[in-house]
């Protein structure tokens, strides 16, 4: 059995808080099919660690699950994570493109559901703001279900973004409590430009900042439509709709 020192335990116990994994530049993927799609993806693995290996005691100390999974794996962040120049922008973004907007999203859970739901329905990257969650937290991690390795992700200025997006002659759609009804809108599906929907924060939706740039305001109607029920969706449940219509428009044309 190959053993682990006390400091590699706690160096991979560190990584459960940001500041640690934003000073390594490291997080921590746990299951087997999780370490399976890192080792299979772009992404550096640092180091893997398997219970057979370390003994569940090891292991018990170096995972943040309350039931250990088999096997861990410490993997290196993408270098591209927080494009901070127009120009990197403007080539994250291209001519066109279908692309998911995160406006201080702070539930791990919710970060990392959306990310499986990017992935699902193919879009081509998410761009969050600085003060949503981060991906990397142990919880959005395990969330995505692997997708994190799949979906590109960066942490934008999405007001910024949202003007190149505009200046491209593109769409950024969102969805609001007063909008439009999302079923009977002309949506553009990014085919000819670039085009963005953006998901709110849980409680305080989008904000005002990016609301102004928004071209388009959804609502995801109720039914019946006059049917006074519960007074919104939850950010991932509304993003699965939003995106599931989008992707719909593609099918019908």
């Amino acid at each position: 059995m190959s053993s682990i020192s006390n400091n590699e335990i706690k160096r991979i116990r560190s990584l459960q808080q940001k500041k640690f994994r934003d000073e390594s530049g490291l997080f921590v993927v746990e299951g087997e099919k999780m370490v399976a799609e890192a080792l299979a993806s772009a992404f550096s693995v640092e180091s893997v660690y398997r219970k057979e290996e370390i003994g569940e005691e090891a292991m018990k100390k170096i995972s943040s699950l309350s039931s250990p999974s088999p096997v861990l794996a410490v993997v290196r962040k993408p270098s591209d994570i927080a494009p901070d120049s127009v120009a990197e922008l403007d080539r994250l973004i291209g001519k066109r493109g279908f692309y998911i907007g995160l406006d201080s999203i702070r539930d791990p859970g919710n970060l990392g559901t959306i990310i499986r739901i990017a992935d699902w329905f193919g879009a081509d990257a998410v761009f969050a703001s600085a003060d949503t969650v981060d991906i990397f937290n142990p919880k959005t991690v395990q969330a995505t279900m692997g997708a994190i390795f799949r979906v590109k992700f960066h942490y934008v200025s999405l007001p910024m973004l949202s003007e190149r997006i505009l200046n491209a002659s593109g769409k950024v759609y969102g969805t609001f409590l007063d909008g439009r009804n999302i079923y009977s809108r002309e949506l553009e599906t990014g085919d000819n430009s670039p085009v963005m929907v953006v998901t709110g924060n849980e409680s305080e939706g989008i904000s005002d900042q990016v609301g102004k740039l928004v071209s388009d305001r959804l609502f995801i109607p109720p039914f019946p439509s006059d049917r006074q029920g519960s007074e919104s969706l939850n950010a991932a449940v509304a993003t699965t709709i939003t995106l599931a219509e989008f992707r719909r428009r593609i099918i019908k044309a």
